[in-house]
């Protein structure tokens, strides 16, 4: 068993594909129209077989109210590492990312994390691993 999709809610398809590939810096995999529903995922290119981001759209009024729970409560809706927090902080700020949170370490952990706003109704965490 593998996993191979997540998803994260967000309220425009267009923008979310937007900053996930213009900002963050994901590559689009599939782009599918069917009717009024678009399935539109990115993946890592650093893992172009690994698991795919779909940016699922939040019309369902559970979804919506879900995410905006999530955000309201300054929780991640998604997490992804990286090998250098400071130097993607720096590129995304450089972008124009807004972060909620600078680049901490967690005592008792080998985790420093960072939480930043995706545009689209989340908040995302990268986080760095030492020694993982």
């Amino acid at each position: 068993m593998r996993i191979r999709l997540t998803s994260v809610y967000v309220n425009n398809q267009a923008e979310a594909l937007k900053f996930y590939t213009e900002i963050l810096g994901f590559e689009k995999m599939a782009d599918i129209i069917a009717d009024n529903y678009r399935w539109l995922t990115v993946v890592s290119p650093e893992d172009r077989d690994g698991t795919q981001l779909v940016l699922e759209p939040n019309e369902n009024p559970a979804a919506k109210a879900y995410q905006e729970d999530l955000f309201r409560q300054n929780i991640p809706a998604a997490s992804f590492f990286v090998d250098d927090i400071q130097k993607e902080y720096e590129r995304l700020k450089k972008r124009g990312v807004k972060f909620t949170l600078e680049p901490t370490e967690l005592p008792g952990t080998p985790s420093t994390i960072a939480i930043l706003d995706d545009t689209c109704g989340n908040l995302i965490q990268i986080t760095h691993l030492q020694n993982f």
